[in-house]
């Protein structure tokens, strides 16, 4: 039986702990289904199955490609999909095919980047950057991608020149969950002030660091701080290195940010406060839209 609602093709973002996938009528999503199953979780051959357990309903007997980024493209992903070396285009990567059993899916991922020197690689940021320069051509800067590991990436004719990556939202997850410091962040809320002050902190000072992490748990136990100026504080000092760290990549530069809006608001407010002309792009419209962009030239060159 022939599904009238199939859709044309099916995009798919797989991260290290989730999986998410859009039905797709030309550019535009008409559906979506998530799941735990991210790459963390799977052997091989568990990839296609976590798959159709997400998009079953919108198969029909015709065969409907799928085009994945993230890390389903890694050396313990589905199919290892080699990195391709900076410098180089987002936009021109070509996805490498997947060993599938089910005849109503054909599967395509597309490889990430890689720097040799210093080293350095993505995976999923990548299609994000092409989804951006595909809405915005001729758009010179840096990009950052803020996450678990957050992405530096500068940009230069559709090229990506050269990148860095900070472990900073490991960092807060780590030091918020397994360090001392879990004592002090048990609640709820935020505080702008404390975020602000603390980014000011650490990017004057970035050596101050590992001190002033510290304070975050005295403050609390000799004054009583709130957990919510205490994550504050703990968000914006990491963010202050980090910033301290990055500003060859965004010192005079045009910056776009491009996160959620609980991932991207971060940066964006300690970019502002800089003064640095900063913009904010939405992380699942654009790996929409270079996910669009590879499967247009996926069937072009058909």
């Amino acid at each position: 039986m022939t599904n009238s609602t199939a859709p044309d093709w099916i995009a798919v973002d797989w991260g290290t702990t989730h999986l998410r996938a859009w039905a797709m009528r030309g550019p535009d999503p008409t559906a979506q289904a998530s799941s735990d199953d991210g790459m963390a979780r799977l052997d091989r051959a568990g990839f296609e199955p976590a798959l159709l357990r997400l998009v079953t309903p919108w198969l029909g007997d015709a065969p409907v490609t799928a085009m994945l980024c993230g890390m389903a493209g890694s050396r313990q992903g589905w199919v290892e999909a080699p990195y391709a070396q900076v410098p180089t285009k987002p936009a021109d990567l070509t996805p490498v095919p997947a060993p599938v059993q089910d005849p109503r899916l054909r599967v395509f991922v597309l490889p990430g980047l890689k720097q040799v020197s210093p080293p350095d690689v993505m995976r999923g940021e990548e299609t994000q950057i092409a989804g951006f320069l595909t809405q915005n051509p001729n758009w010179d800067g840096v990009i950052c991608l803020p996450g678990t590991h957050t992405k530096w990436a500068h940009v230069s004719a559709g090229e990506v020149v050269s990148f860095q990556t900070f472990l900073t939202g490991e960092l807060f997850a780590l030091l918020g969950q397994a360090s001392v410091l879990r004592h002090s962040l048990d609640g709820d809320g935020w505080d702008d002030a404390a975020f602000a002050e603390a980014v000011g902190d650490t990017l004057t000072r970035p050596e101050r660091l590992a001190a002033l992490l510290f304070a975050i748990r005295a403050s609390d136990l000799l004054q009583g701080t709130p957990a919510a100026t205490a994550r504050a504080r703990l968000s914006g000092q990491l963010i202050g290195a980090e910033l301290a760290a990055a500003r060859p990549y965004w010192l005079g530069q045009q910056i776009a940010v491009i996160g959620n809006a609980t991932t991207a608001r971060p940066y964006l407010d300690a970019l502002s406060a800089q003064g640095v002309p900063v913009s904010a792009a939405d992380a699942d419209t654009m790996v929409l839209s270079g996910l669009s962009h590879a499967h247009a030239e996926l069937e072009a060159s058909s």
